[in-house]
């Protein structure tokens, strides 16, 4: 079968590995010069599936409005006339329940889980390296208000047999020497052991040529401007470098696919979520961080990548704008220098920024759509490295008939009918 994969990030490369490997004819198109160059280019670093939860939930809304008044907070909403905004945010209050954030994660952990398994078989198949290691996250809480608040997500970790350890503070500072030296309060912190850390570019880029020598083609610097079709099937992909026709073609666009399916009659409930990140130099390895620590305060994720720390974090809702903000960037090292303020060399951090495509209730789109021939491989949020493997293992095998080891009927398009 002829596969056309429309996106080239970490989803749209493993889509199109995996489909190479199960015996497809596969072209993937992007209109970056290579592969993992937008969303993939500088996240967090963290593969972690035991943090697979939704945005949405109980307390949200009260945590949202505290976040926006805060100096260092998480979030920030750029005042816009912008419809599309303002539904999905109706949306997500409406998913910020008890009972829609037990059934979301119960949908997200296993996928997760899914795909860290996938990758560790690929990584030993491929003997590809990016930076990665396996020494867990530690979910790090500042108040014992924030740490009283976990059992709702333990009872997700106990369902689903993840691993997980809660900790008290000299615990956390043993599977952290780095902490040692932290002028913040630690009041303890619930660690996942089985998660995993690594550089999602590295990974994206060599695993391309992995693609590209099982058969795989790469147009690179092609803009996919529409899909044709009539409502029931596609006809042809219009790029910048001509047309393009298939037996099936995957949306892997992150933020973008939802306006290229518009035409077509699908509606995707998926927002770009701006995040930012600092990538510095380690500058004292004993005062640095080992793996993965959340700060549970600032919503920031702090990696070691090599000889490399990677701090991401922020929620920016605003749409499409990529400019930098200082005031974000000073959020990212304020939240740094209270964990390890000797770890790292902030004055050489490189700052970046890029767009999650968020849906409302959390889960990422997968799956096949009303339209024939049309699949859909989007939507992961800020979960889009932990599960890229898995989720294009399932698309793969919805494509070439086979039944996926994880359930698609909760995670695709028809959900939200």
């Amino acid at each position: 079968m002829r596969v056309l994969v429309l996106g080239g990030g970490v989803i749209g490369v493993t889509t199109a590995y995996y489909l190479a490997k199960a015996g497809h004819e596969v072209e993937l198109i992007e209109s970056q010069d290579g592969p993992g160059l937008a969303t993939s280019f500088a996240n967090a670093g963290q593969v972690s599936p035991g943090y697979a939860s939704p945005w949405a939930g109980p307390g949200i809304p009260i945590k949202a409005l505290k976040w926006l008044m805060m100096r260092h907070g998480p979030l920030a909403i750029r005042p816009m006339l912008d419809p599309a905004l303002w539904r999905w945010m109706f949306s997500m209050l409406g998913n910020c329940t008890s009972e829609r954030y037990a059934i979301n994660k119960a949908r997200m952990v296993p996928l997760a889980e899914y795909s860290r398994d996938c990758l560790r078989e690929l990584r030993a198949e491929t003997e590809i390296f990016y930076d990665h290691g396996s020494g867990g996250t530690l979910q790090l809480f500042r108040t014992q208000k924030q740490l009283d608040s976990i059992a709702r997500d333990v009872e997700v970790l106990k369902q689903f047999g993840v691993d997980y350890r809660v900790l008290d503070p000299k615990a956390c500072v043993r599977f952290e020497p780095g902490l040692s030296g932290a002028p913040s309060n630690i009041t303890g912190g619930l660690r996942l052991p089985e998660d995993e850390t690594g550089d999602c570019h590295i990974f994206t880029a060599k695993l391309a040529k992995v693609a590209a020598a099982l058969g795989v083609r790469f147009s690179y610097g092609t803009e996919v401007q529409r899909i044709v079709g009539d409502g029931r099937s596609i006809a042809e992909v219009i790029t910048s470098r001509g047309r393009r026709i298939a037996d099936a073609y995957v949306v892997a666009l992150g933020s973008h696919s939802t306006g290229l399916v518009r035409p077509l009659g699908l509606k995707l409930p998926i927002y770009p979520v701006k995040g930012y990140s600092l990538t510095l130099p380690v500058a004292n390895d004993a005062r640095a961080p080992v793996s993965t620590i959340m700060d549970e305060t600032y919503k920031t994720a702090i990696t070691r990548l090599g000889e490399r720390i990677r701090i991401g974090g922020t929620a920016e809702l605003g749409g499409f704008d990529l400019n930098l903000k200082a005031a974000r960037k000073a959020a990212l090292e304020h939240s740094f220098n209270g964990l390890f303020p000797l770890g790292g060399d902030t004055s050489k951090a490189k700052c970046w920024t890029g767009l999650r495509p968020m849906t409302p209730d959390g889960p990422p789109i997968v799956g096949s759509t009303p339209i024939q021939g049309l699949f859909l491989n989007t939507g992961h949020g800020t979960l889009g490295w932990t599960m890229a493997c898995g989720s294009a293992r399932v698309i793969s095998d919805v494509i070439s008939g086979k039944q996926p080891n994880v359930a698609v009927d909760e995670l695709n398009l028809s959900r939200y009918q």
